[in-house]
């Protein structure tokens, strides 16, 4: 059972997708963001994601696991 989508508040975006990990607690450092990204346990707007860089806007939706946390702006 998945968790609802939580609103994770970015300064400015674009934002990319590691740096989002960390912010929005999904993962605990840059590191581990690594570690999710590689092991294809990461997915962008319900798709895997393998590039660290990808840059994420208004709206896009991160998962990992149950977790999940949608990018806003403001």
């Amino acid at each position: 059972m998945s968790h609802p989508v939580r609103d994770v508040p970015i300064t400015g975006a674009p934002i990319r997708l590691g740096q989002f990990l960390k912010l929005a607690g999904l993962a605990e450092d840059g590191a581990h963001a690594k570690d999710l990204i590689e092991a294809e346990e990461v997915a962008v707007n319900g798709e895997i994601e393998t590039r660290r860089g990808r840059q994420l806007t208004e709206g896009d939706v991160v998962a990992v696991g149950g977790e999940q946390g949608r990018v806003t702006t403001g």
